[in-house]
């Protein structure tokens, strides 16, 4: 994997990664670590959705990209991005809708040298220029969505030939030498395909460096329930990944892990939230109600770690469960926003409704059987920088009844 990142990437990128992300990253959570002392929570990692609007219709899709436009200002991005700077975070995660729609984002990302960002996209948009551009700024790495095959991608995606242009932006990016990843949404019509060495060597192949297996879940106003993975499935995906880390020069990165293979959820940790783009404060981009908004004039700071909500929220989550507590427990969610009467946050009005014909299902949580890192620089990473950071002390184990 070294010698990969050496010979295929662009060296000052490469510098930008160990600093901004590596070192500054690092800071950053050993900060939050501080702050969990004197019971203040900012979190280290912050994900942005900066628009609404997507070029793409895929099923099960929870974010209103055929409603009018929403926005976060420039200068509200602006601030909200020095502003969390200043609170010690370095890494932003870039979303959507499709964050290439965002007239301008470029130039915003650019303004801020010294953070690192992740921008979430399903690659459509990525011109060769858009990637000579991130070269330029080197502290930006896409993360390109392939959702299947062929096929599944234009059925997943609602468009035709979705595939092929998303594999040209992934082309386009390793062409410019940038740090490329790529992620999935697992589920049923897709995990044959994707969770093969095989689909791991082809992106080695292409040049990409790391990969990221997200699972599907059924939220928003067409939840697409035949697209769910079995609690056997998950733990396939999980063995998996720990095994790939020990084998391929390729990183596989995932975010509901700790080093000995128990589950975490991050918001429940406080290790990340989410933002809108009404600009609302929200414990992760699936649970869209929030009480705090980034246009309140406290610092950014002030509004995190003075939230009742989201302190409330975390308390909640992580005296329940390990896991997704949105897909477990759906009902003790809609309790919560109702307790504190926390607004819809979505431009279809209905995310309550929803939440009421949500049925209880699993999570990554197996109760049963962990898988614990095998390869020693994740495990290390793991303990260190992304363990569950005492939240779940309280938690009572149960069978998820």
């Amino acid at each position: 994997m070294a010698k990969r990142v050496l010979l295929e990437t662009d060296k000052r990128l490469l510098w930008k990664f160990a600093y901004n992300f590596g070192w500054r990253g690092m800071r950053s959570v050993q900060r939050f670590k501080r702050g969990l002392k004197k019971g203040e929570y900012f979190p280290p990692f912050l994900y942005i959705s900066v628009l609404n609007s997507c070029n793409l219709r895929c099923q099960g899709c929870w974010v209103d990209v055929a409603a009018k436009q929403e926005k976060i200002e420039a200068e509200n991005l602006n601030r909200l991005i020095r502003e969390a700077s200043e609170a010690g975070n370095s890494f932003f995660g870039i979303l959507g809708g499709e964050p290439f729609m965002y007239k301008g984002l470029l130039d915003i990302l650019a303004e801020h040298p010294d953070c690192y960002f992740q921008v979430f996209t399903n690659g459509q948009l990525i011109t060769p220029e858009h990637a000579e551009r991130m070269r330029e700024m080197g502290n930006v790495t896409p993360l390109i969505s392939i959702e299947g095959t062929e096929i599944i991608s234009d059925e997943r995606r609602g468009k035709k030939d979705v595939y092929s242009k998303s594999m040209q932006g992934i082309l386009n990016c390793v062409e410019a030498k940038l740090l490329t990843g790529v992620a999935t949404s697992l589920c049923q019509t897709n995990i044959d395909d994707l969770l093969r060495e095989e689909w791991l060597d082809k992106l080695i192949d292409l040049g990409v460096m790391y990969a990221w297996y997200h699972t599907y879940r059924p939220v928003g106003p067409e939840p697409n329930e035949q697209l769910c993975l079995t609690p056997e499935q998950q733990l396939k995906i999980r063995k998996f990944v720990v095994e790939m880390r020990a084998k391929k020069p390729i990183a596989m990165i995932d975010a509901y892990y700790m080093h000995d293979g128990q589950a975490l959820c991050p918001a429940s940790t406080g290790i990340s939230h989410h933002i809108s783009p009404w600009g609302a404060i929200e414990p992760c981009p699936i649970i869209q109600f929030a009480k705090e908004n980034i246009r309140d004039e406290r610092h950014i700071r002030d509004v995190f770690v003075q939230s009742e909500y989201l302190k409330d929220f975390r308390e909640m989550s992580a005296e329940t469960t390990r896991g997704c507590i949105m897909l477990e427990r759906p009902d003790k969610v809609k309790e919560f926003v109702q307790k504190h009467d926390a607004p819809d946050g979505t431009a279809r009005g209905t995310a309550l409704p929803e939440l009421e014909a949500m049925d209880n299902r699993p999570s990554q949580w197996n109760r049963v059987e962990q898988v614990p890192e095998k390869n020693w620089i994740y495990k290390f990473a793991k303990k260190h920088f992304f363990s569950d950071f005492g939240a779940y002390e309280n938690l009572k184990e149960s069978n998820g009844d």
